[in-house]
């Protein structure tokens, strides 16, 4: 996670307003925010609802989160998310995502999620036509 990505690297991108909320003493916004900016790129591509990834009796779980912080976040203002798919496997999908403001990458993050069965809780293999989907977003 170390090389300096571009928005343009990833092909899905969200924005998030910053909120008067999200800063902390230091009058930046906070690190633990940075998760919750994570979450919404994430979200738009595993739970859209006019097409859903997961299978009906299925769910999405994080098993693993790797954040670099590489700059301030300042409000006000807003921050855009890139997301790009860096790797799918037989029930999980690995996220390499960027968060930037300003044009200036404030953090990398790589989250490996596990599609779980709602019922037993154990992992549950992606459909074909999932598994497809998220490739056509590798970047």
């Amino acid at each position: 996670m170390s090389d300096e990505p571009a928005l343009a690297d990833f092909p899905k991108r969200s924005t998030d307003k910053l909120r008067f909320s999200d800063t902390d003493r230091q009058g930046h916004v906070n690190n633990a925010v940075f998760a919750t900016f994570l979450e919404t790129g994430r979200v738009e591509i595993l739970y859209d609802s006019g097409s859903p990834i997961a299978a009906e009796a299925g769910e999405f779980v994080i098993a693993r989160l790797g954040l670099e912080f590489r700059a301030e976040i300042r409000w006000p203002g807003s921050v855009t998310i890139g997301t790009r798919v860096a790797a799918v496997g037989r029930s999980s999908v690995t996220l390499s995502q960027a968060i930037f403001q300003d044009g200036r990458c404030a953090a990398l993050a790589e989250t490996v999620i596990v599609q779980i069965d709602r019922q037993s809780r154990r992992a549950l293999a992606l459909s074909p036509q999932a598994a497809e989907r998220l490739r056509g977003l590798m970047g």
